[in-house]
């Protein structure tokens, strides 16, 4: 199979289960993610306009709002960004993807939250130079990056090789159509962020049993 194809099928499998899970749907323990949020809404002045790409339910929404910022989010499933607009707190919802984000220096921070997991290699230098182009000029950026075990990567690349699936180092599948999930390690980010010109300003790790976030304070050069 052709390896676009396969990647849009994943894609699309990705959107339709965030579709279905949308009325019920709950981000995963975010007491770290609660701490980098505020840490980046400190860097964007009073009245400033936060992107939070992709907003799923919009959970950040009210923390934004309560510092006296503004939040625009964008996703793209539409049940996620339904309930995101029901909350009444975004000065703008879009559905559109990370791969086709176009803003240009709209944004005095942006954050992209337990999303980065669902994006292949193959658009991950496209979606941060996406991310750093919709932020102003120096301004900062929260990323999370979810990480795995070696022996759970290595199990899931000799399973998906001998489904006979075009699949990279890093790709693990939950069955057969949907769970999309991409592993890139840490030397991989570190190089696309500086080929995006995102410097590290902060970083921490918070682990979850078989699981664990990077956290990413970035600023745009």
């Amino acid at each position: 199979m052709d390896r676009r194809i396969w990647l849009e099928q994943r894609r699309a499998a990705t959107e339709a289960a965030y579709d279905g899970e949308a009325p019920t749907y709950e981000l995963y323990p975010a007491g770290m993610q609660e701490a980098f949020v505020a840490r980046l809404l400190e860097t964007c002045p009073p009245g400033g306009v936060v992107l939070d790409a992709p907003c799923g339910t919009g959970r950040y929404f009210a923390q934004v709002a309560a510092s006296g910022r503004r939040v625009v989010g964008i996703d793209q499933s539409a049940g996620m960004l339904a309930e995101a607009d029901a909350r009444g707190i975004a000065t703008a919802v879009h559905r559109v993807g990370l791969q086709e984000l176009s803003f240009e220096g709209e944004f005095d921070a942006t954050m992209t939250i337990d999303a980065m997991e669902n994006v292949p290699p193959d658009d991950w230098p496209t979606v941060l130079a996406n991310l750093g182009r919709a932020a102003r000029p120096g301004a900062h950026l929260y990323l999370t990056v979810e990480e795995v075990g070696d022996d759970i990567i290595e199990a899931a690349h000799a399973e998906l090789l001998a489904r006979g699936a075009p699949a990279v180092r890093g790709e693990v599948v939950e069955g057969d159509v949907a769970g999309y999930h991409y592993y890139p390690g840490r030397q991989r980010v570190r190089r696309w962020l500086q080929d995006a010109r995102l410097a590290i300003v902060a970083e921490d790790t918070e682990a979850h049993g078989s699981y664990a976030y990077w956290h990413l304070l970035l600023r745009r050069d």
